[in-house]
C-alpha cells in the first residue's frame, strides 16, 4: 500500500512529500528533493503489516 509521508530535506530544510510503498518491506533508495533537487537517501523500515512504516531521510553523503 502506498502512503504519503512528509519529511524535511536534510539539505535545504524544506518540507517534502514522499510516497512510501510499505508492501515492499524494508527499503533504501535515493529520491531528489522537490525543492533543491539534491539527492536524499531514504530508508523505510516496516515492522509488521499493521504498523506504520518508519521513514528516515539523510544526506546522500551520510548514507
Amino acid at each position: 500500500m502506498t502512503r504519503w509521508r512528509e519529511l524535511r530535506c536534510p539539505y535545504c530544510g524544506e518540507r517534502i512529500d514522499v510516497a512510501v510503498d510499505d508492501s515492499a518491506g524494508d527499503q533504501d533508495y535515493i529520491e531528489d528533493c522537490q525543492v533543491c533537487c539534491r539527492p536524499i537517501a531514504i530508508s523505510v523500515s516496516v515492522d509488521g503489516p499493521e504498523d506504520e512504516p518508519r521513514v528516515v531521510a539523510r544526506r546522500e553523503d551520510e548514507a
